[in-house]
């Protein structure tokens, strides 16, 4: 009787193992094969091999993308260089990036940048905000940059106990953000929490004066952006394959509007500032992206979303790559007829649009 019981245990336990598997490739798109949508006038960006994970742009044209990133669980092409800030004028006709020196008393050797937000002050002076990694920890870094040394002054390193596993941030005032906790675990239980389809991940909001987590219940909370008049938040969970659009209230809480369900993994958002028109970077088909194979890599996708306030926002895809020319999206940023695409740790494209 007592083997009966064991067996039926043992029966029952991989039937679940199996099921969790299966249930694991369906979401992460493991038979999706992209459907190639090409733009005309697209560009890889010369100066960039090793990923361009985030972007973010200032109103005067000013990218700044952030490389380098290791990942836990991803491909990384150059292990032993440390990531770096590239910027690029997007008005110059032939744009180029240009890498930013950091300022000394930093540990630029440890630097591994993740996610990034611009904040300008009222006297117009640019911080640069940075989800750092330093020997696969979080914290986040403040720094100043300056122009015409084409620098970054680095002024503080933020670290809290709700700052673990951070993915992305959105910056809303001087030392105000909120940010993404993209695991629950910071370790090989991860795993679990990929394979158990687990809810635990979450948006907090950190200020000089309180740290708190505003929404919760995300499969893994990835890229955050803002709306144009600062009333709404967009939090990307990319596992889940949707977008979440947040009412802020006064106190910085969000409440939950609506979710835009879509059928591609979803990883950094940001904000046409003129039209309000979320641009998504993709994943497409992420088992390709967790185990690479040179010979059938990781494709990429970008979507625009329009109206996204409505009840029926406007879906379209403005770019797809089967890996052929760009491996690994994960951000597309616009500034007036300039489309850039970046990814984890691959290359970058600049489109006209």
């Amino acid at each position: 009787m007592g083997k009966l019981v064991v067996l039926t245990l043992l029966g029952a336990g991989l039937a679940l193992i199996g099921e969790r598997f299966v249930a694991v490739r369906r979401r992460t798109n493991a038979f999706r094969e992209v459907e190639p949508v090409e733009r005309p006038n697209c560009h890889f960006i010369e100066g960039i091999e090793n990923g361009s994970e985030d972007i973010d742009i200032l109103p005067s044209g000013l990218a700044f993308i952030s490389s380098g990133l290791k990942y836990p669980g991803m491909p990384c092409f150059a292990p032993d260089e440390p990531g770096q800030i590239f910027m690029m004028d997007l008005n110059e006709q032939n744009p180029r990036v240009q890498a930013l020196t950091i300022s000394d008393g930093f540990d630029k050797a440890s630097f591994n940048p993740h996610g990034i937000s611009i904040f300008t002050d009222k006297d117009h002076t640019v911080y640069l905000y940075v989800v750092n990694h330093p020997h696969m920890e979080s914290t986040v870094e403040i720094f100043k940059f300056e122009e015409q040394q084409r620098s970054l002054v680095h002024l503080k390193t933020i670290e809290h106990e709700l700052l673990k596993s951070v993915n992305d941030i959105v910056v809303l005032g001087p030392e105000q953000f909120y940010a993404t906790r993209d695991h629950y675990f910071t370790s090989f239980l991860s795993l679990l929490e990929i394979l158990m389809d687990l809810q635990w991940t979450y948006v907090l909001f950190y200020s000089p004066r309180e740290v708190k987590v505003v929404a919760k219940g995300f499969n893994s909370a990835n890229g955050i952006t803002v709306s144009p008049d600062k009333k709404y938040i967009y939090v990307a969970d990319v596992m889940d394959k949707n977008i979440h659009v947040m009412q802020i209230h006064g106190n910085w809480d969000l409440t939950q509007l609506k979710v835009i369900q879509l059928d591609t993994l979803v990883d950094n958002l940001t904000v046409d500032p003129d039209t309000g028109d979320i641009w998504v970077g993709c994943h497409p088909n992420a088992m390709k992206l967790f185990f690479y194979n040179p010979e059938d890599p990781p494709g990429s996708e970008v979507l625009r979303i329009q109206n996204v306030l409505s009840e029926k926002p406007r879906i379209s895809t403005e770019y797809a790559n089967n890996g052929s020319a760009l491996q690994g999206s994960t951000v597309a940023s616009v500034y007036k007829r300039t489309l850039l695409i970046g990814t984890i740790y691959h290359k970058a494209l600049r489109c006209v649009l």
